[in-house]
């Protein structure tokens, strides 16, 4: 078989490196110049893996029988547009990946926002309870990185993008998650429709013996109901018939089977805060008991799990003021959850490099909860627009000026909280880059 990756990022690495190892003939084009790829460069030439950098050109096509596609690549660059037309099977790394490791169980985690932080707590939540689980996919580490060394019976915790799920053809989770649905990555899927049907696709592969766990509480994500084939449960801040809801200050479980309310715990018992870690705790806590977990292990592991790095992370306290890092918050829902999460005043920093924002749905909450907003980036002007005649808002050139001014603004007992609400390709590699600067501007200021 001869494989052609497009894109030389992780997952491309990933499944290139895969593929050569099984003995596969392998090719990687790069649409990045090589000068910005040295890396992955110097990995593919350690491997014996001829590549392309700086364009992909028709060398990508000449001698593929399947095109492997790293996440974001677009649907409409001419060369899957022509892998397309030219009948070449076209799949993501995640499709490839999961072939070589039929026999795993595996969770599929998707959603637009708290992916990370379940597919995280999921895997803590069964590590602990004497279970063998590895967090792997969109969270960081490709499949395609472990599948060679997985023992039977590790149980794959997979976050999924819906770039990942738009090239799938046979991919079937055992356990199959989807949080919530709100407009994201429209650049890409152009529609909202679009979108949604593209994250339904996790189930679309499922049998009867398989599990749905859905949020009963958002549309987008209830309308697969009725396409779904598996056992499916809920999760939801109102009682449901099978699955995790809140009620009464408490998280309960109620499975039909049992026919009575199992009370998990107090939900202020959960450790990370705001309700969207209410939702994420119990679809995790859901996803445990497929595989048969105990109710006390859930609970402990809710009131120990101290959340992931870049979404709402306590950095620092300085003069009493409370420093976050929420970098993670790459779209305008999952800022609206953490403006949502705190009670004391917030200076918030927002901006980057938008896709179509429309920052109305935290008006209600940023006159509630912020005393003043930084605005940088592409998104400056939007953002300053936007708010500077309901609050006190500022907009600044760079992302140091940024931390500055909003120290500045801070008074004891407030917590500045960077929640972009927008892309990071703006100033930064990715998220995860343009955290590691914001904690390091915090970490260096001084009284």
């Amino acid at each position: 078989m001869y494989y052609t990756i497009i894109g030389a990022a992780r997952s491309g690495r990933a499944a290139a490196l895969l593929a050569k190892s099984l003995g596969h003939d392998v090719f990687v084009s790069e649409l990045k110049p090589e000068n910005e790829c040295k890396e992955a460069s110097g990995q593919l030439k350690d491997a014996g893996i001829d590549a392309e950098f700086g364009a992909n050109t028709e060398k990508a096509l000449e001698k593929a029988d399947c095109i492997i596609t790293s996440p974001g690549v677009p649907r409409k660059a001419w060369v899957i547009e022509e892998a397309d037309k030219r009948k070449i099977p076209v799949i993501s790394e995640l499709e490839f990946a999961r072939q070589f490791c039929p026999n795993n169980p595996l969770i599929a985690i998707t959603g637009t926002n708290g992916k990370t932080t379940t597919t995280t707590l999921t895997a803590y939540i069964l590590n602990r309870a004497g279970k063998k689980a590895l967090a792997v996919g969109n969270i960081g580490t490709p499949l395609s990185a472990v599948v060679s060394d997985l023992d039977l019976d590790t149980i794959l915790v997979v976050e999924v993008s819906s770039y990942q799920l738009d090239r799938i053809r046979d991919f079937r989770p055992d356990v199959g998650i989807i949080l919530n649905i709100t407009p994201d990555h429209l650049a890409y899927h152009g529609t909202l429709v679009d979108y949604a049907q593209t994250k339904w696709k996790t189930f679309s592969n499922q049998t009867e013996k398989d599990f749905v766990i859905l949020n009963a509480d958002d549309a987008a994500t209830l309308a697969v109901e009725t396409h779904a084939r598996g056992v499916k449960a809920f999760f939801s801040m109102s009682p449901v018939q099978y699955g995790a809801y809140a009620k009464d200050g408490k998280l309960v479980m109620r499975f039909p089977e049992h026919n009575k309310e199992e009370v998990i715990m107090q939900l202020d018992e959960i450790r990370l805060p705001g309700v969207h870690n209410v939702y994420n705790s119990m679809a995790a806590a859901l996803a445990a008991r497929a595989f048969e977990v105990r109710n006390e292990n859930i609970r402990d592991s809710l009131m120990s799990f101290e959340g992931v790095e870049h979404r709402l992370e306590f950095v620092r306290t300085l003069d009493g003021v409370d420093y976050i890092n929420d970098s993670k918050a790459t779209n305008v829902n999952a800022t609206w959850y953490a403006l949502s999460s705190y009670s004391k005043p917030l200076v918030w920093i927002a901006g980057g490099r938008g896709d179509n924002n429309d920052y109305s749905s935290l008006d209600e909450l940023v006159k509630k909860n912020v005393k003043c907003v930084v605005a940088l980036g592409e998104e400056a002007d939007a953002i300053f627009n936007h708010y500077s005649s309901m609050i006190r808002c500022v907009k600044v050139d760079s992302f140091e000026s940024a931390v500055y001014k909003a120290k500045e603004f801070a008074e004891w007992g407030d917590i500045v909280l960077f929640t972009p609400a927008c892309k990071s390709f703006d100033m930064f590699m990715n998220f995860e880059h343009r955290g590691e600067v914001f904690k390091q501007i915090v970490n260096n200021l001084l009284l």
